[in-house]
């Protein structure tokens, strides 16, 4: 009886400690960037077109590479082919998409807004690394070759403000 008296007390004692270790894993954001697919290149004065087929499968395929996470928000700007892009991992998650402004990124506030969330952000090649770089608080990544629509960026923010990041191409 005694041994079952220690063990609940220090069980008892334990699960404080083991609730702030899962609320500290809860505020741990992780954000994925990408660009977005294939686009239409036929027109040149087409500011805003649509993907191709092979962009509109390579968006497929970026909803099967993430289909294992999920997302608490998908952000993407307000052009047809990074819409077209982040829409497959959009409805799979249940999610609308998020229009954001990509001349107007404030690192600081998008961290704030999405504090212990999982994230897809659909970019440019010159936006998306920008983006990650606000985030990361430093010029770290370069533009994105016009012809890599393959890049995943993965930024991690644990609970202390810690960050990191990985880039792989997912070909």
């Amino acid at each position: 009886m005694k041994n079952y008296l220690i063990l609940l007390l220090v069980i008892t004692l334990s699960l404080p400690s083991c609730a702030q270790e899962t609320e500290k894993a809860a505020e741990t954001s992780t954000f994925y960037f990408i660009r977005h697919a294939e686009k239409d290149r036929s027109d040149k004065e087409n500011r805003n077109p649509y993907l191709t087929e092979e962009g509109i499968l390579r968006a497929a395929k970026w909803s099967l590479v993430l289909k294992n996470m999920t997302f608490d928000a998908v952000y993407s700007t307000d052009y047809n082919r990074t819409k077209q892009t982040a829409q497959p991992t959009a409805e799979q998650n249940g999610l609308e998409l998020t229009i954001y402004d990509p001349s107007n990124l404030d690192g600081k506030a998008f961290l704030e807004t999405n504090r212990g969330k999982n994230v897809l952000v659909v970019g440019h090649s010159n936006t998306t690394p920008q983006f990650v770089n606000a985030i990361l608080g430093m010029e770290k990544h370069q533009d994105i070759d016009d012809d890599n629509n393959a890049n995943l960026y993965i930024v991690t923010v644990s609970s202390s403000g810690e960050k990191s990041d990985v880039v792989l191409v997912i070909d």
